[in-house]
Protein backbone atom coordinates (compact mmCIF):
# COMPACT_ATOMS: atom_id res chain seq x y z
CA UNK A 1 0.00 0.00 0.00
CA UNK A 2 0.81 3.38 -0.68
CA UNK A 3 -0.42 6.85 0.44
CA UNK A 4 -0.02 10.03 -1.03
CA UNK A 5 1.68 12.93 1.06
CA UNK A 6 2.46 10.72 3.87
CA UNK A 7 4.44 12.96 5.45
CA UNK A 8 1.36 15.06 5.98
CA UNK A 9 -0.33 12.17 7.57
CA UNK A 10 2.63 12.05 10.15
CA UNK A 11 2.31 15.86 10.92
CA UNK A 12 -1.58 15.88 10.98
CA UNK A 13 -1.20 13.12 13.68
CA UNK A 14 1.71 15.68 15.98
CA UNK A 15 -0.32 18.56 15.29
CA UNK A 16 -3.69 16.50 16.94
CA UNK A 17 -1.41 15.22 20.11
CA UNK A 18 -0.39 19.17 20.47
CA UNK A 19 -4.39 19.87 20.52
CA UNK A 20 -4.77 16.90 23.10
CA UNK A 21 -1.17 18.64 24.93
CA UNK A 22 -3.34 21.56 25.53
CA UNK A 23 -6.53 20.25 26.62
CA UNK A 24 -4.41 18.79 29.46
CA UNK A 25 -2.48 21.56 30.31
CA UNK A 26 -5.09 24.27 30.63
CA UNK A 27 -7.48 22.11 32.89
CA UNK A 28 -5.98 23.14 35.97
CA UNK A 29 -6.14 26.65 34.52
CA UNK A 30 -9.95 26.88 33.69
CA UNK A 31 -10.80 25.18 37.00
CA UNK A 32 -8.50 26.26 39.14
CA UNK A 33 -11.31 28.59 41.07
CA UNK A 34 -13.38 25.40 41.53
CA UNK A 35 -10.63 23.25 42.70
CA UNK A 36 -9.44 25.62 44.99
CA UNK A 37 -12.86 25.70 46.41
CA UNK A 38 -13.41 22.17 46.72
CA UNK A 39 -9.95 21.19 48.36
CA UNK A 40 -9.99 23.86 50.70
CA UNK A 41 -6.83 25.36 49.50
CA UNK A 42 -7.46 28.48 51.21
CA UNK A 43 -8.90 30.12 54.22
CA UNK A 44 -12.47 31.17 53.60
CA UNK A 45 -12.06 34.29 56.74
CA UNK A 46 -9.84 35.89 54.45
CA UNK A 47 -11.22 39.10 52.46
CA UNK A 48 -11.56 39.11 48.88
CA UNK A 49 -8.77 40.89 47.91
CA UNK A 50 -6.57 38.53 50.95
CA UNK A 51 -8.31 35.83 48.98
CA UNK A 52 -7.43 36.56 45.33
CA UNK A 53 -3.79 37.24 45.95
CA UNK A 54 -3.62 33.86 48.00
CA UNK A 55 -4.88 32.09 45.01
CA UNK A 56 -2.97 33.32 42.28
CA UNK A 57 0.25 32.78 44.65
CA UNK A 58 -0.44 29.06 45.07
CA UNK A 59 -0.95 28.67 41.38
CA UNK A 60 2.16 30.38 40.59
CA UNK A 61 3.56 27.44 42.77
CA UNK A 62 1.86 24.47 41.28
CA UNK A 63 2.93 26.00 37.70
CA UNK A 64 6.47 26.08 39.15
CA UNK A 65 6.18 22.23 39.89
CA UNK A 66 4.59 21.81 35.94
CA UNK A 67 7.52 23.99 35.02
CA UNK A 68 10.38 22.46 36.51
CA UNK A 69 9.68 19.55 35.01
CA UNK A 70 8.85 20.66 31.53
CA UNK A 71 12.71 22.18 31.30
CA UNK A 72 13.99 19.10 32.54
CA UNK A 73 12.44 16.88 30.02
CA UNK A 74 12.63 19.41 27.43
CA UNK A 75 16.21 18.57 27.44
CA UNK A 76 16.19 15.36 28.45
CA UNK A 77 13.35 14.70 25.78
CA UNK A 78 15.49 15.92 23.04
CA UNK A 79 18.07 13.44 23.58
CA UNK A 80 15.70 10.52 24.42
CA UNK A 81 14.13 11.31 20.57
CA UNK A 82 17.67 11.47 19.11
CA UNK A 83 18.30 7.97 20.59
CA UNK A 84 14.92 5.94 20.73
CA UNK A 85 13.50 7.83 17.61
CA UNK A 86 10.42 9.99 16.91
CA UNK A 87 8.11 6.99 17.22
CA UNK A 88 9.07 5.67 20.43
CA UNK A 89 9.74 8.94 21.81
CA UNK A 90 6.28 10.69 20.91
CA UNK A 91 4.43 6.97 22.44
CA UNK A 92 6.21 7.84 25.62
CA UNK A 93 5.59 11.09 26.26
CA UNK A 94 2.08 11.26 25.27
CA UNK A 95 1.03 7.95 27.83
CA UNK A 96 2.96 9.68 30.77
CA UNK A 97 0.82 13.26 30.35
CA UNK A 98 -2.30 11.28 29.37
CA UNK A 99 -1.85 9.10 33.06
CA UNK A 100 -1.04 11.85 34.98
CA UNK A 101 -3.71 14.21 34.07
CA UNK A 102 -5.99 11.69 34.52
CA UNK A 103 -4.54 11.20 37.84
CA UNK A 104 -5.12 14.29 38.85
CA UNK A 105 -8.77 13.81 39.82
CA UNK A 106 -6.89 11.68 42.47
CA UNK A 107 -5.61 14.76 44.49
CA UNK A 108 -6.34 15.92 47.83
CA UNK A 109 -4.15 19.21 48.48
CA UNK A 110 -1.40 20.94 47.34
CA UNK A 111 1.00 18.13 47.59
CA UNK A 112 -0.82 16.02 45.69
CA UNK A 113 -2.09 18.61 43.24
CA UNK A 114 2.30 19.47 42.66
CA UNK A 115 2.87 15.57 42.32
CA UNK A 116 0.16 14.84 39.13
CA UNK A 117 1.33 18.22 37.22
CA UNK A 118 4.63 17.60 38.08
CA UNK A 119 4.42 14.52 36.00
CA UNK A 120 2.63 16.22 33.70
CA UNK A 121 5.08 18.51 32.62
CA UNK A 122 7.53 15.25 32.73
CA UNK A 123 5.53 13.92 29.29
CA UNK A 124 4.01 17.16 27.97
CA UNK A 125 7.61 18.65 26.75
CA UNK A 126 8.45 15.80 25.01
CA UNK A 127 6.68 16.61 21.61
CA UNK A 128 8.50 20.38 21.22
CA UNK A 129 11.60 19.04 20.80
CA UNK A 130 10.19 15.71 18.57
CA UNK A 131 8.42 17.81 16.45
CA UNK A 132 11.02 19.39 15.33
CA UNK A 133 13.21 16.58 14.75
CA UNK A 134 9.98 15.03 13.11
CA UNK A 135 9.63 17.78 10.58
CA UNK A 136 13.85 17.81 10.37
CA UNK A 137 12.70 14.17 9.19
CA UNK A 138 9.99 14.25 6.86
CA UNK A 139 10.00 17.71 5.52
CA UNK A 140 12.99 19.60 2.71
CA UNK A 141 14.15 22.80 4.41
CA UNK A 142 12.04 24.92 2.25
CA UNK A 143 8.87 23.45 3.94
CA UNK A 144 10.31 22.98 7.54
CA UNK A 145 9.10 26.22 9.22
CA UNK A 146 5.41 25.65 7.56
CA UNK A 147 5.51 22.32 9.14
CA UNK A 148 6.63 23.48 12.25
CA UNK A 149 4.01 26.61 11.96
CA UNK A 150 1.05 23.82 11.37
CA UNK A 151 2.79 22.15 14.57
CA UNK A 152 2.32 25.82 16.23
CA UNK A 153 -0.91 25.96 14.98
CA UNK A 154 -2.03 22.98 16.77
CA UNK A 155 -1.25 24.39 20.27
CA UNK A 156 -3.52 27.55 19.11
CA UNK A 157 -6.33 25.35 18.22
CA UNK A 158 -6.01 23.62 21.36
CA UNK A 159 -5.70 26.76 23.69
CA UNK A 160 -8.90 27.95 21.31
CA UNK A 161 -10.81 24.70 21.97
CA UNK A 162 -9.57 24.01 25.33
CA UNK A 163 -11.14 27.15 27.26
CA UNK A 164 -15.19 25.84 25.94
CA UNK A 165 -14.37 21.97 26.38
CA UNK A 166 -12.95 22.03 29.55
CA UNK A 167 -15.99 24.45 30.65
CA UNK A 168 -18.71 22.51 28.88
CA UNK A 169 -17.28 19.18 30.63
CA UNK A 170 -17.30 20.59 34.11
CA UNK A 171 -20.73 21.45 33.70
CA UNK A 172 -21.93 18.57 32.61
CA UNK A 173 -19.16 15.85 34.67
CA UNK A 174 -17.50 18.25 37.54
CA UNK A 175 -13.55 18.43 37.65
CA UNK A 176 -12.19 15.36 38.63
CA UNK A 177 -14.36 13.77 35.90
CA UNK A 178 -12.77 16.29 33.00
CA UNK A 179 -9.52 15.33 33.91
CA UNK A 180 -9.82 11.76 33.25
CA UNK A 181 -11.78 12.47 30.11
CA UNK A 182 -9.50 14.86 28.72
CA UNK A 183 -6.56 12.81 30.14
CA UNK A 184 -8.03 9.53 28.15
CA UNK A 185 -7.27 11.37 24.46
CA UNK A 186 -4.02 11.08 24.72
CA UNK A 187 -3.73 7.37 25.08
CA UNK A 188 -6.47 6.64 22.20
CA UNK A 189 -3.80 9.25 20.00
CA UNK A 190 -0.74 6.71 20.54
CA UNK A 191 -2.74 3.26 18.75
CA UNK A 192 -3.32 5.81 15.18
CA UNK A 193 0.80 6.92 15.62
CA UNK A 194 2.23 3.43 16.29
CA UNK A 195 0.68 2.23 13.06
CA UNK A 196 1.04 5.31 10.39
CA UNK A 197 4.28 6.18 11.77
CA UNK A 198 6.02 3.00 11.14
CA UNK A 199 9.62 4.08 10.20
CA UNK A 200 11.08 7.50 8.69
CA UNK A 201 10.24 8.79 5.10
CA UNK A 202 14.29 6.80 3.51
CA UNK A 203 12.27 3.29 4.93
CA UNK A 204 8.96 3.78 5.19
CA UNK A 205 6.61 1.07 3.42
CA UNK A 206 4.14 3.48 2.67
CA UNK A 207 5.77 6.59 1.54
CA UNK A 208 5.81 6.86 -2.36
CA UNK A 209 9.07 7.30 -4.62
CA UNK A 210 8.32 10.63 -5.91
CA UNK A 211 7.62 11.66 -1.99
CA UNK A 212 10.93 10.33 -0.75
CA UNK A 213 12.68 11.49 -3.14
CA UNK A 214 11.46 15.25 -2.69
CA UNK A 215 12.04 14.71 0.84
CA UNK A 216 15.66 13.35 0.87
CA UNK A 217 16.74 15.57 -1.91
CA UNK A 218 15.51 18.94 -0.01
CA UNK A 219 17.35 18.32 2.91
CA UNK A 220 20.80 20.11 2.78
CA UNK A 221 21.73 17.90 5.84
CA UNK A 222 21.47 14.73 4.17
CA UNK A 223 24.60 15.32 1.83
CA UNK A 224 26.87 16.07 4.46
CA UNK A 225 29.68 13.09 4.97
CA UNK A 226 30.62 11.69 8.61
CA UNK A 227 27.33 13.36 10.57
CA UNK A 228 27.71 12.33 13.92
CA UNK A 229 25.05 13.23 17.23
CA UNK A 230 27.24 15.92 19.00
CA UNK A 231 27.22 16.44 22.57
CA UNK A 232 25.66 19.20 25.06
CA UNK A 233 29.00 20.01 25.51
CA UNK A 234 29.45 20.39 21.72
CA UNK A 235 26.50 22.28 21.11
CA UNK A 236 27.48 24.83 24.05
CA UNK A 237 30.55 25.83 22.48
CA UNK A 238 28.97 27.06 19.04
CA UNK A 239 28.31 30.72 19.61
CA UNK A 240 25.11 30.33 17.33
CA UNK A 241 22.85 27.51 19.21
CA UNK A 242 22.83 30.63 21.86
CA UNK A 243 20.80 32.33 19.30
CA UNK A 244 18.21 29.71 19.78
CA UNK A 245 18.78 29.62 23.72
CA UNK A 246 18.92 33.22 24.48
CA UNK A 247 16.44 34.31 21.61
CA UNK A 248 13.41 31.55 23.21
CA UNK A 249 14.51 31.99 26.94
CA UNK A 250 13.84 35.63 26.11
CA UNK A 251 10.56 35.17 23.72
CA UNK A 252 8.87 32.20 24.81
CA UNK A 253 7.54 33.56 28.59
CA UNK A 254 5.47 35.97 26.31
CA UNK A 255 3.83 32.67 25.21
CA UNK A 256 2.75 31.25 28.51
CA UNK A 257 2.33 35.11 30.17
CA UNK A 258 -1.12 34.29 28.23
CA UNK A 259 -1.32 30.27 28.39
CA UNK A 260 -0.84 30.21 32.42
CA UNK A 261 -2.38 33.33 33.21
CA UNK A 262 -5.16 35.09 30.73
CA UNK A 263 -7.91 32.72 33.12
CA UNK A 264 -6.74 34.47 36.28
CA UNK A 265 -6.65 37.77 34.12
CA UNK A 266 -10.40 37.57 33.57
CA UNK A 267 -11.15 36.29 36.70
CA UNK A 268 -9.42 38.98 38.79
CA UNK A 269 -9.64 42.00 36.56
CA UNK A 270 -13.51 41.32 35.13
CA UNK A 271 -14.43 38.76 37.83
CA UNK A 272 -15.75 36.67 34.53
CA UNK A 273 -17.04 32.46 36.45
CA UNK A 274 -16.05 29.65 34.62
CA UNK A 275 -18.57 29.87 32.10
CA UNK A 276 -17.35 33.39 31.11
CA UNK A 277 -13.94 32.22 30.58
CA UNK A 278 -14.52 29.18 28.61
CA UNK A 279 -16.91 31.51 26.63
CA UNK A 280 -14.10 34.51 25.62
CA UNK A 281 -10.63 33.30 26.34
CA UNK A 282 -9.98 31.28 23.23
CA UNK A 283 -10.54 34.46 20.91
CA UNK A 284 -6.81 35.41 21.43
CA UNK A 285 -5.45 31.63 20.45
CA UNK A 286 -7.57 32.42 16.74
CA UNK A 287 -4.93 34.77 16.26
CA UNK A 288 -2.21 33.16 17.31
CA UNK A 289 -3.37 29.79 14.91
CA UNK A 290 -2.75 32.81 11.87
CA UNK A 291 0.42 33.75 12.86
CA UNK A 292 1.19 30.11 12.85
CA UNK A 293 0.54 28.93 9.91
CA UNK A 294 1.46 32.85 8.21
CA UNK A 295 4.70 32.39 9.44
CA UNK A 296 5.47 29.20 8.27
CA UNK A 297 4.11 30.00 4.91
CA UNK A 298 6.05 33.48 4.84
CA UNK A 299 9.64 32.06 5.21
CA UNK A 300 9.17 29.22 3.11
CA UNK A 301 7.67 31.22 -0.02
CA UNK A 302 10.78 33.16 0.10
CA UNK A 303 12.69 30.06 0.45
CA UNK A 304 11.05 28.88 -3.00
CA UNK A 305 11.36 32.23 -4.93
CA UNK A 306 15.03 32.01 -4.07
CA UNK A 307 16.01 34.11 -0.90
CA UNK A 308 18.33 32.72 1.45
CA UNK A 309 17.35 30.68 4.67
CA UNK A 310 19.33 33.52 6.04
CA UNK A 311 17.01 36.34 4.69
CA UNK A 312 13.41 34.20 5.20
CA UNK A 313 14.38 33.47 8.68
CA UNK A 314 15.21 36.84 10.22
CA UNK A 315 12.74 38.96 8.10
CA UNK A 316 9.88 36.57 9.71
CA UNK A 317 11.47 37.69 13.28
CA UNK A 318 11.50 41.65 12.13
CA UNK A 319 7.36 40.93 11.18
CA UNK A 320 6.31 39.26 14.20
CA UNK A 321 8.38 41.61 16.61
CA UNK A 322 6.42 44.51 14.47
CA UNK A 323 2.95 42.95 15.62
CA UNK A 324 3.78 41.81 18.95
CA UNK A 325 5.62 44.86 20.25
CA UNK A 326 2.93 47.98 20.02
CA UNK A 327 0.00 45.24 20.85
CA UNK A 328 1.58 44.72 24.36
CA UNK A 329 1.99 47.77 25.11
CA UNK A 330 -1.49 49.02 23.89
CA UNK A 331 -2.75 46.06 25.95
CA UNK A 332 -1.16 47.43 29.03
CA UNK A 333 -3.27 50.99 29.05
CA UNK A 334 -6.39 49.48 27.67
CA UNK A 335 -9.65 49.33 30.07
CA UNK A 336 -12.54 47.29 27.71
CA UNK A 337 -12.19 43.38 28.24
CA UNK A 338 -13.27 42.93 24.29
CA UNK A 339 -10.50 45.71 22.85
CA UNK A 340 -7.72 43.74 25.43
CA UNK A 341 -8.54 40.13 24.14
CA UNK A 342 -8.42 41.83 20.63
CA UNK A 343 -5.31 42.61 21.30
CA UNK A 344 -4.21 39.96 22.76
CA UNK A 345 -5.01 38.32 19.26
CA UNK A 346 -2.56 40.31 17.97
CA UNK A 347 0.48 39.89 20.34
CA UNK A 348 0.00 35.76 20.17
CA UNK A 349 -0.46 36.20 16.36
CA UNK A 350 3.15 37.89 16.43
CA UNK A 351 4.39 35.77 18.79
CA UNK A 352 3.80 32.44 16.90
CA UNK A 353 4.95 34.25 13.40
CA UNK A 354 8.17 34.29 15.06
CA UNK A 355 8.38 31.02 17.25
CA UNK A 356 7.39 28.79 14.58
CA UNK A 357 11.11 30.00 12.66
CA UNK A 358 13.20 30.13 15.39
CA UNK A 359 12.32 26.76 16.49
CA UNK A 360 13.33 25.47 12.84
CA UNK A 361 16.52 26.73 13.38
CA UNK A 362 17.69 23.83 15.23
CA UNK A 363 17.36 22.25 12.26
CA UNK A 364 18.47 24.77 9.89
CA UNK A 365 22.03 24.62 12.14
CA UNK A 366 22.04 21.12 12.48
CA UNK A 367 21.74 17.85 11.23
CA UNK A 368 18.96 14.76 12.28
CA UNK A 369 20.95 13.15 14.93
CA UNK A 370 21.24 16.74 16.59
CA UNK A 371 18.34 18.44 15.87
CA UNK A 372 16.24 17.27 19.31
CA UNK A 373 19.42 17.83 21.47
CA UNK A 374 19.26 21.12 20.67
CA UNK A 375 15.71 21.68 19.76
CA UNK A 376 15.63 20.43 23.68
CA UNK A 377 18.32 22.97 24.66
CA UNK A 378 16.29 25.74 23.39
CA UNK A 379 13.38 24.63 25.24
CA UNK A 380 14.70 24.16 28.65
CA UNK A 381 16.29 27.91 28.20
CA UNK A 382 12.94 29.05 27.13
CA UNK A 383 11.44 27.40 30.15
CA UNK A 384 13.87 28.95 32.34
CA UNK A 385 13.13 32.16 31.20
CA UNK A 386 9.07 31.20 32.19
CA UNK A 387 9.84 29.87 35.63
CA UNK A 388 11.55 33.34 36.34
CA UNK A 389 8.98 35.43 34.50
CA UNK A 390 6.43 33.18 36.53
CA UNK A 391 7.55 33.66 40.00
CA UNK A 392 7.36 37.38 39.37
CA UNK A 393 3.69 37.90 38.69
CA UNK A 394 1.77 37.56 41.47
CA UNK A 395 3.54 40.57 42.97
CA UNK A 396 3.51 42.33 39.71
CA UNK A 397 -0.20 41.62 39.62
CA UNK A 398 -0.86 42.61 43.11
CA UNK A 399 -3.88 44.81 44.00
CA UNK A 400 -5.45 44.06 40.72
CA UNK A 401 -2.87 46.18 38.80
CA UNK A 402 -1.97 44.45 35.55
CA UNK A 403 -0.02 47.12 34.06
CA UNK A 404 3.49 45.49 34.61
CA UNK A 405 2.31 42.64 33.65
CA UNK A 406 1.93 43.34 30.47
CA UNK A 407 5.02 46.29 29.88
CA UNK A 408 7.48 42.80 31.19
CA UNK A 409 6.23 41.30 28.06
CA UNK A 410 6.77 44.38 25.99
CA UNK A 411 10.45 44.34 26.76
CA UNK A 412 11.35 40.81 26.16
CA UNK A 413 10.49 41.11 22.85
CA UNK A 414 13.77 43.03 21.37
CA UNK A 415 15.77 41.11 23.55
CA UNK A 416 14.91 37.77 21.91
CA UNK A 417 14.74 39.33 18.20
CA UNK A 418 18.32 41.01 18.69
CA UNK A 419 20.21 37.80 20.75
CA UNK A 420 19.45 36.05 17.29
CA UNK A 421 20.91 38.62 15.13
CA UNK A 422 23.93 39.04 17.58
CA UNK A 423 24.28 35.22 17.98
CA UNK A 424 23.10 33.77 15.40
CA UNK A 425 25.36 35.11 12.27
CA UNK A 426 24.17 33.96 9.07
CA UNK A 427 21.80 31.09 9.05
CA UNK A 428 23.21 28.21 6.86
CA UNK A 429 23.10 24.23 7.34
CA UNK A 430 26.54 23.61 6.32
CA UNK A 431 28.56 26.50 7.83
CA UNK A 432 27.47 25.60 10.90
CA UNK A 433 28.67 21.79 10.64
CA UNK A 434 32.07 23.21 9.46
CA UNK A 435 32.69 25.08 12.69
CA UNK A 436 31.08 22.01 15.12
Amino acid sequence: MKVKGLRWWVLSLIVLVTIINYLDRNTLAIMWQRIVGELHLIPENLSPEEYSQKSKELYSYIYMFFMVAYGISQMLSGKLYDKIGTRKGFAVSVTLWAIADACTSFARGLGSLGFFRTLLGLGEAGPWPGATKSNAEWFPQKERALAQGLFGAGASIGAIFSPVIIALLYVAFGWKMTFVLVGGLGLLWVIPWLIINKKGPKDHPWITDKERKYILEGQPESRLVNDKALSWKELLKNRKSYSIIIGRFFLDPVWWMFVAWLPIYLLDVYKFDIKSIGMTAWFPYLGAMIGSVAGGTYSGRLIKMGKTVDYARKSALVIGGIIMLPSLLATAFVSNVYLAIGLMALILCGFQFCIGNIQTLASDFYSGKTVGAMAGLGGTAATVGVIITMLFVPYLTRGGNWLPFFMLGAALVPLSIASIYFFGGKIETQEIKDET
